[in-house]
This record gives structure tokens, C-alpha cells and sequence, in this order.
């Protein structure tokens, strides 16, 4: 039976700026999967948790214009959240994931056709939030929009830390190799073999003692396996959820509570 002790994340804000930073690498990690490396000035870059955002700052897909912040007239930027994969103060270096939906939309479709000396505005993160110590472990669940997230939270645990992970993708081809010194249990959750992530974390045991629970996928979803967890015992103190992304409709980033 899991337990839980009443903890508070540590909520903090940075002061944001604009930078415009340069390609200077994209690999297809995977069929669904595109890393972009990017290099600029990044003195006060901070990014204090796994799961923070920064704002991608893109040309209109319509009219191929880019609009900025700070203006006071003029069209909307057109913004997209995304989690920063592994960054680099000192060498100034930066590195976005992107997963490649196949309604193509302007961040998929910049990631695509990015090639080296292309140039890309970022904006933030405006903060972090901080897990508590003590935690006898964690489940991670997601689908790809998650991955980043994910891949970078088992890079950062503390060696022997027992993590579980269900991980929802495509193919098997998609599968990621993660380098973690964590006690890590992953499993791929494959749609292709008519898999769900839903399924899978309706029969997953819950581990016993104080356990975080992390949920980040397409909204409705994350909300369905937010209130099963819930409904099983787990602590809504103990459990965060995010819709990364919304079912027929563009730029949805929400916390599911």
C-alpha cells in the first residue's frame, strides 16, 4: 500500500529573456524523434527542473513571418512550449527533442527542415519547480511529448534511486536508450501492437512506500490516468499530471489537476 507524507515542491522564478541561438546539430534519434542542438549566449540560463519549459518563438505558418515579443502591435507570436533536453551554460549549448506529430505543426515542421547556421528564439524558463527530498521513489508515465522530460529526469536521478517508467510510442523503433544511474524499470507501451498508455497504468502495482508520480501526455488522457491513480490510493499531493498536448487543438499545454 502506498504512504504519503505531506511535501511541498519548491516553486521558483527566473527573470526571462529572449535569445537567439544557432543550429549546429539535428540528428532523427528515431522515426518519431528529431534532437536539435543549438549553441548561443546562454549566461543565466536556468532550467532547475526536469520538467521545465521555454517558449519557442516561430514563423507564422501561413504567412512565413516571424513575430517577436515586446512589441505593442502587430500579429501574435506564434509560440510552442518545449522542455529543454540537456543544456550547457558554460559551453553555451542547448539541446531541444522534438516529437514529430503527423499533423506537422510549425515547431515539427521547423525541427524537420532545421539544418546547421539556423537560427531559433527562445524565450525562458520562467521557473522551476523543485521535487522534495525523501521521496522513496518515482513513476514516470508519458507518451512521446513526454520523452524529453523523462529521458532527462533518468539522466539527473541519483545513482540507485528506483524509478519506474511506462513509456508510450508509435513503433518499437522509437524505443530510446537512456543512460541513467538510477534503479530504473522502463516499459515501452507500443500503439502499434494496439498498446495504451491508459491500460498500462491501470495495471500497473503501485510502488509501496512514498512514491512521486509523474503523468505528462495528451490531455483527456492525462486526466483519465490522473483520477484512476487517484481512485487506487495514490496522494493528489504526490502526483503531478500535464496535457502536453490537447486532442484538435494546437499549442494546449496544461496542468491537470
Amino acid at each position: 500500500m502506498m504512504t504519503s507524507v505531506a511535501r511541498a515542491p519548491l516553486r521558483v522564478r527566473f527573470e526571462t529573456r529572449r535569445r537567439e541561438l544557432t543550429v549546429v546539430e539535428t540528428v532523427r534519434l528515431t522515426p518519431h524523434m528529431q534532437r536539435i542542438v543549438l549553441t548561443g549566449d546562454l549566461t543565466g540560463f536556468q532550467s532547475l527542473g526536469f520538467d521545465d519549459h521555454i517558449k519557442l518563438f516561430l514563423a507564422d505558418p501561413e504567412t512565413g513571418v516571424l513575430t517577436l515579443p515586446g512589441l505593442d502591435s502587430g500579429p501574435k507570436p506564434v509560440m510552442r512550449d518545449y522542455t529543454p533536453r540537456r543544456f550547457d551554460v558554460a559551453k553555451g549549448q542547448l539541446t531541444l527533442d522534438f516529437a514529430l506529430h503527423g499533423d506537422s505543426g510549425p515547431a515539427t515542421a521547423w525541427a524537420l527542415a532545421a539544418k546547421p547556421g539556423d537560427i531559433l528564439n527562445i524565450g525562458g524558463p520562467r521557473g522551476s519547480q523543485i521535487l522534495p527530498d525523501g521521496y522513496d521513489g518515482f513513476v514516470l508515465m508519458g507518451d512521446e511529448t513526454a520523452l524529453p522530460a523523462i529521458g532527462r529526469r533518468l539522466e539527473e536521478l541519483p545513482a540507485g534511486t528506483p524509478v519506474t517508467v511506462l513509456a508510450e510510442i508509435e513503433n518499437d523503433e522509437d524505443r530510446q536508450d537512456w543512460q541513467t544511474q538510477a534503479k530504473a524499470t522502463v516499459r515501452w507501451i507500443v500503439r502499434g501492437k494496439g498498446e495504451n498508455l491508459v491500460a498500462a497504468a491501470a495495471s500497473l502495482a503501485l510502488p509501496e512506500g512514498d512514491v512521486h508520480i509523474w503523468v505528462a501526455a495528451e490531455a483527456q488522457t492525462a486526466r483519465t490516468i490522473r483520477q484512476a491513480l487517484i481512485d487506487r490510493g495514490a496522494a493528489a499531493k504526490s502526483l503531478k499530471a500535464a496535457g502536453y498536448w490537447h486532442r484538435g487543438a494546437v499549442a494546449a499545454h496544461e496542468p491537470i489537476e
